[in-house]
């Protein structure tokens, strides 16, 4: 009894560890993205993601949502600098995500200052 109930608990956390395998590191894209930074924040509750708009329009018609994970503190820096101008960042799309990654399947790992198109002299 004792034995299949471990080879039960084995069995289901070597799924689930596949599927967290699968999900962190096969990304559906990669692209670029740009627009003027209009919201970057640390929220949660219980965790705490760092969660971010651009507006990719000039009514705000037209709004991208991603994700930071905290282990890239170069790209959170330069997005709490950034914010209010407007900027080109590199992300990547996974499957899905867990609560504790982010809010979005979006996951920014660049980003990099622009001139606005809006604003060219």
């Amino acid at each position: 009894m004792k034995k299949a109930l471990f080879s039960t608990l084995f069995i289901i956390a070597i799924i689930f560890a596949m599927i967290y395998a699968f999900i962190y590191y096969v990304p559906i894209s990669e692209g670029y993205r740009s627009g003027e930074l209009i919201k970057f924040s640390h929220k949660g509750v219980v965790v705490k993601t760092w969660e971010g708009e651009i507006s990719q329009g000039i009514s705000g018609a037209q709004i991208f949502t991603f994700s930071v994970l905290d282990k890239n503190a170069a790209v959170i820096a330069k997005l709490k600098e950034y914010q209010g101008n407007y900027v080109k960042v590199t992300y990547v799309e996974r499957f899905a995500t867990f609560p504790w990654l982010g809010d979005t399947k979006y996951f920014i790992t660049e980003i990099e200052k622009e001139t606005s198109p809006h604003f060219r002299n």
